[in-house]
């Protein structure tokens, strides 16, 4: 439970709560009489919580994007492919409390599952530690996964490109800073450069997430003006 605390960033107070969130129907039907909750209604308050946390982002951090696009967005980033991608990334199903026919049936790679335990952690962490402390977590920890494996999603080195190709003889280049842990749990760091200038940095568990980061960054900063 700390290394999935450490990745997302967030140490509960309340473990119980975590514990719920990974805990699915069938192992609480299970163990009923234990007083065993699933996860379902946590399920069902992180899916609005995500929502508007996604539907704030949007709206502010991007205020060229029209309103048509920021729907199919928004969409695309709570899905269940993106946050089963989320959750594979952040590792939730080893953590998982499962009945034994979800068990032997494979339940812990069910992405229907997975999709539903990150929204019952985000629930979780609202109500161990509120609304500015899940908004803090999904931004910097869930919805960087969401935007690399959203299906057509924000693809922000496309965007990036674009944005500084508005200028002729334009040079974007990304370059590994680090990369550290073991081969299972890699950490790279990405930085991206203009013209040979530092933008932004980024990190994730692959290159390619690490450098969708960095031109995020990078991307957000030159739209607000601060580049």
């Amino acid at each position: 439970m700390r290394e999935l605390e450490r990745k997302l960033g967030y140490a509960f107070k309340d473990q119980h709560l975590l514990a719920t969130a990974l805990t699915h129907s069938s192992y609480a039907n299970e163990n009923r009489k234990e007083g065993v909750l699933s996860n379902e209604r946590l399920e069902f308050l992180g899916d609005a919580i995500l929502g508007f946390t996604v539907a704030e982002y949007l709206y502010r951090d991007h205020p060229e994007m029209p309103e048509g696009q920021m729907t199919r967005l928004r969409a695309e980033l709570v899905c269940e492919q993106s946050l089963c991608g989320a959750a594979e990334e952040l590792e939730l199903g080893q953590y998982l409390l499962l009945g034994r026919g979800e068990e032997v049936g494979g339940g812990r790679s069910r992405p229907s599952i997975l999709a539903d335990a990150v929204e019952a952690v985000i629930a979780a962490i609202y109500l161990d530690g509120g609304i500015q402390a899940v908004q803090s977590v999904i931004r910097e920890a869930i919805l960087p996964l969401l935007l690399h494996y959203a299906g057509s999603g924000f693809d922000y080195k496309t965007a990036l490109q674009e944005l500084v190709q508005r200028k002729s003889g334009q040079v974007l280049t990304y370059h590994l800073l680090e990369e550290t842990g073991p081969d299972h749990n890699k950490r790279f760091t990405v930085e991206v450069r203009l013209n040979g200038a530092p933008m932004g940095t980024g990190s994730g568990r692959t290159k390619k997430q690490a450098e969708q980061q960095a031109a995020r960054v990078a991307y957000e900063a030159l739209t607000k003006g601060e580049l």
